[in-house]
């Protein structure tokens, strides 16, 4: 043991770091003070004024200016704490952080610092006063009237930066001329629709714009409670349904609108309204277009923040955005190393991009596509440079080469997004989709568990739902392979998460609908469409892929759905038909008469009415936000090993016949030929499609999986 004099010295010795590190900071802080008072010297100046002023003021308002000349000590008093309080404001202005902003976009939020640089200063005057004079010569009142009066003077300075956005008296905007700007002939009327925050902010960016060549006239909005208002000088003069009267309203005034802007996602007002809004503004020959929203991901660095699209399909059946829990997004992957299958894909470089936007530790690309992991690795080094990559060339068919990639990188974290996904593709080649959608998901799966990462995610798709479709089954067997192994990890204590997340088609993916509509219109038509009475469920590409990361959040962090599915709740399927009405609308035409609009019939595998609950899945609240939870009738990993052992043998041996029975083992409802026509039936208590009821089927008897004590599933005893 040491003695007393060592162990003082030793504790010392500890405490030094302590106060260097200490010391640092003050050091710092107070040379970025002195940094900040740099910027702003005149600034600095008036607000030590103000503090003298405001002194002198609130003296003079207790006293008055009769008792004042009958009190001859109170200048001496003034002198002697205002020389106190100068001093001190001298200090802690500064330190407050007064001068480390740009007062020139000061909000309601920044007069918390100048509360708390007046609160700061009028304390530590109280506290001097008092122990030099006992405030025996300092009125009590004093004190608090000149904070009143320091807040409004250093509000007032700071509010100067701004003069030229006070209105004063007359409005920004006003009889749908620019208060200052280019003459008339130069100015495109504007009507914009809605009258929320982004309105506000695209109406200050305009007011501020010297060079704008877009002057609103007029406002509508989805709230009839805001109507007669005015949003900036710029009236609401109705709500989207009053289109037209308001347009005939602002003609006989002699401000009828060229242009009409969505200043929100044009579905947050309804599709309805949204596309009847569209057709008349097309009727009445006035352009329409959308603001590009701040928080889009993958916005090209320098894009405008306000400048204007013009109307896409996603932005009519894009609906309101779920509710983001974007820290515990940020927490599963940050620090991580995270591998992704299919890259290069729609969903593959979408994923791509967002878990490189939260500071994984390393990203690793595989895919199987030459041009598309040059596409997605090309993408990442241009916009993320900093984010430390690798890009494999790898089919999930190989399981050497899969193996070879995780033992090399030991990632934390995997996605699995490759996949062959075309429903008739598959269906003529059963073979490619066993060995691609069910080998592959079983090679990368193994991997994640032998080299110990931390959770496994697959992307899957409404087509395993009551399968009539290669492309669907196949699908459908990754999901139980993935569902048997969490719940192995679930029983033993150990091993990662594997979590699958289940949704419908996804706008503007490669292959995908609006692609091929598209490639029609730009050829006059006509536009295919399978059936009139086909529908599908849609979502963009990056609402999917944002809500597929914050289930895998919740799903890792909280230990939630384990033996479950994550269905993403995809709102009320769209008919095909009506897509293509509105795409053929969208680009100035109309339906049936300048394009025509072919109907085609079903393809092989292709069902009229997709779902996104089996009828054997179990359905669940889920308490992750915009999305569903369900848990499909597992098989035993036993069964389901030796049974893909199969597959893969008569796959690679070109036996289809033999792979469709097998399949029939692990899928009795499965029919490889047919197609489910008739519709789903409709719940009428909750308003939503249900799965359409058939009789149980043979087939080997499964081992249920029962509710354990933890929450999740277990094999029985």
């Amino acid at each position: 043991m040491l003695p007393r004099g060592g162990a003082a010295r030793s504790s010392a010795k500890m405490l030094l770091p302590v106060f260097g590190a200490a010391l640092d900071i003050g050091y710092r802080r107070l040379r970025g003070a002195v940094f900040s008072i740099q910027k702003y010297p005149a600034l600095y100046l008036a607000d030590l004024g103000s503090a003298g002023v405001a002194l002198a003021v609130a003296l003079l308002l207790r006293y008055g200016f009769a008792e004042l000349s009958t009190r001859p000590e109170t200048a001496s008093v003034l002198l002697w704490s205002g020389a106190q309080y100068l001093a001190i404001c001298a200090i802690i202005f500064p330190l407050s952080g007064l001068y480390s902003r740009n007062w020139k976009y000061g909000s309601i939020s920044d007069l918390l610092i100048i509360l708390r640089a007046v609160l700061a200063t009028s304390l530590l005057l109280i506290s001097l006063l008092f122990f030099s004079t006992r405030l025996i010569d300092m009125p009590r009142s004093v004190v608090p009237m000149q904070s009143l009066l320091l807040i409004a003077f250093l509000a007032a300075a700071r509010l100067s930066f701004r003069a030229d956005e006070i209105p004063l008296a007359r409005p920004v905007f006003k009889n749908g001329r620019r208060n200052k700007g280019m003459g008339d002939d130069h100015q495109v009327p504007l009507l914009l629709v809605g009258a929320g925050d982004a309105a506000e902010l695209y109406l200050r960016a305009l007011a501020r714009d010297p060079n704008a060549t877009h002057v609103p006239v007029a406002c509508l909005d989805k709230n009839a409670d805001q109507l007669g208002m005015s949003l900036r000088g710029v009236p609401i003069a109705g709500r989207i349904e009053d289109f037209e009267q308001v347009v005939a309203e602002l003609q006989q005034a002699n401000r009828r609108p060229r242009h009409v802007v969505f200043t929100e996602a044009p579905a947050n007002f309804g599709e309805t309204a949204s596309d009847e809004l569209l057709r008349s503004a097309e009727r009445l020959g006035i352009a329409v277009s959308r603001l590009s929203q701040p928080t889009e991901f993958k916005r090209a660095k320098g894009d405008n923040p306000y400048e204007l699209r013009s109307v896409e399909l996603t932005d009519l059946l894009e609906r309101p955005q779920a509710a983001l829990d974007r820290e515990a997004i940020a927490r599963l992957v940050r620090g991580r190393r995270v591998l992704i299958t299919g890259a290069g894909g729609s969903i593959g470089s979408e994923l791509t991009a967002q878990v490189a936007a939260c500071e994984p530790a390393e990203i690793v690309l595989v895919d199987n596509s030459e041009y598309n992991l040059y596409s997605i690795d090309m993408t990442l080094a241009e916009t993320l440079p900093n984010v430390t990559s690798r890009s494999y060339l790898c089919s999930v068919r190989r399981s050497q080469r899969v193996e070879e990639i995780f033992e090399r990188h030991r990632p934390e974290l995997v996605f699995h997004a490759a996949a062959l996904k075309h429903v008739p593709m598959v269906q003529m080649n059963p073979r490619e989709g066993i060995l691609t959608n069910v080998i592959g998901t079983m090679n990368v799966a193994n991997a994640a568990k032998k080299y110990g990462t931390l959770a496994m995610v697959q992307i899957s798709t409404d087509k395993v739902v009551n399968s009539t479709s290669m492309m669907g089954a196949t699908k459908r067997l990754a999901e139980l392979y993935c569902q048997a192994l969490d719940l192995q990890g679930l029983e033993t204590g150990k091993g990662p998460r594997f979590m699958t997340v289940r949704f419908g088609n996804v706008l503007g993916s490669s292959g995908s609908l609006i692609p091929l509509f598209k490639r029609q219109l730009a050829r006059g038509g006509p536009l295919t469409v399978t059936d009139p009475c086909m529908t599908r469920f849609f979502m963009t590409i990056r609402e999917a892929v944002e809500l597929t990361l914050q289930a895998s959040a919740y799903g890792f962090e909280k230990q939630l759905g384990q033996g479950e599915i994550f269905v993403l709740d995809m709102g009320e399927p769209v008919k095909i038909i009506d897509i293509a009405r509105r795409m053929i609308r969208l680009a100035g035409f109309t339906p049936d008469q300048d394009i025509e609009i072919k109907i085609i019939g079903c393809r092989p595998g292709e069902k009229l009415y997709e779902e996104l609950f089996d009828e054997t899945d179990k359905r669940i609240t889920s308490p992750v936000p915009g999305v569903l939870g369900a848990v499909p009738e597992p098989i035993p990993l036993p069964t389901l090993r030796d049974a893909f052992a199969r597959l893969q043998r008569h796959a690679e041996r070109g036996n289809d016949p033999a792979v469709v029975a097998v399949m029939r083992e692990l899928l009795p409802r499965y029919e490889h030929e047919a197609a489910m026509t008739k519709p789903p039936a409709v719940n009428k208590k909750r308003g939503r499609l249900q799965p359409a009821r058939r009789s149980k089927p043979g087939g080997p008897r499964r081992q249920i999986y029962q509710n354990s004590a933890r929450g999740g599933l277990r094999l029985p005893d």
